[in-house]
């Protein structure tokens, strides 16, 4: 899978420590899950755009890159 796919795309999803991970196994009314949220959705509008914009650039100089070796 794409790195930075799993960069931007998963900046909701809160990462838990291994611990946690283990205590997920067990967790049957998902009672564990936390996401990493924004005040107003405005907000998390501007959080996500910004993202998926820094993806884009990271591409476009990778691209860059390949192109001009």
């Amino acid at each position: 899978m794409d790195v930075l796919f799993l960069k931007y795309s998963a900046r909701l999803f809160a990462r838990p420590s291994f611990i946690e991970g283990i205590g997920r196994t067990m967790d049957i009314g998902t009672t564990l899950n936390e996401y990493n949220g924004n005040e107003t959705p405005e907000e998390a509008d501007i959080e996500s755009i910004r993202s998926d914009w820094k993806a884009v650039g990271e591409q476009l100089m990778l691209a860059f890159e390949t192109i001009s070796k």
